[in-house]
């Protein structure tokens, strides 16, 4: 290519060009199917918070408090991917899982929980 021979090779633009040119291939790939993107941004903002708060993980108490913490987090993901209030989700849980058989707890999950659902 004339830009490569134009550019030095150590230089921070030399190095950008043989990156991407040693991944050309594959950063081509999201043009050969209309769902993939081009970046991943929506993604990245998704887990901003999370990343944000790495460093407040390290002091949730003990190994298991922390593994609790990111259940939640976990959770509350999930309330957010599937447009759900997570306060009305919370709610419904407290309420239901007294009464919910083991084998049945999936249930209570945010992906099956429905908020127009009306139990007698």
């Amino acid at each position: 290519m004339l830009l490569t021979k134009k550019v030095l090779p150590k230089s921070p633009f030399g190095k950008a060009i043989a990156y991407t040119l040693t991944r050309w291939q594959k950063l081509c790939v999201y043009t050969t199917d209309g769902i993939l993107q081009i970046d991943n941004n929506l993604i990245e903002n998704a887990i901003r918070p999370v990343a944000l708060g790495r460093k407040n993980y390290l002091f949730a108490g003990s190994h298991e408090r922390a593994q609790d913490a990111a259940m939640l987090y976990s959770l509350f993901a999930t309330c957010r991917l599937h447009n759900i209030n997570p306060e009305h989700w919370l709610t419904h849980v407290f309420e239901k899982i007294n009464s919910a058989k083991k084998q049945n707890l999936y249930q209570l999950l945010p992906q099956n929980y429905d908020a127009n659902f009306k139990q007698q």
